[in-house]
């Protein structure tokens, strides 16, 4: 399975990287589980509901979540959000 980030998710890979290096490591560490494991495993993976449906949300922080959709051959990686905004 091959990762694809959306453009909104490369522009904040980009921020995280050049300012928070603790959280660039764990969102590399999650990066990692899902393709490993896309329903289980760190994070506290949680399928979403309503207009998100079929996408799935795993904890960066207790601020920062990440969204992601599975599908056959690849992980398309959405953005990061602040769990306030939701």
């Amino acid at each position: 399975m091959k990762l694809i980030f959306t453009p909104i998710a490369k522009e904040q890979w980009s921020y995280w990287e050049k300012n928070d290096s603790d959280m660039t490591k764990r969102i590399k560490k999650l990066l990692a589980d899902i393709l490993e494991h896309p329903y289980t495993g760190i994070g506290k993976p949680e399928p979403l509901k309503y207009e998100l449906a079929g996408k799935w949300s795993r904890r960066i922080n207790s601020e920062h979540r990440l969204i992601y959709s599975v599908h056959d051959d690849m992980i398309v990686i959405y953005l990061s959000f602040a769990s306030s905004a939701c």
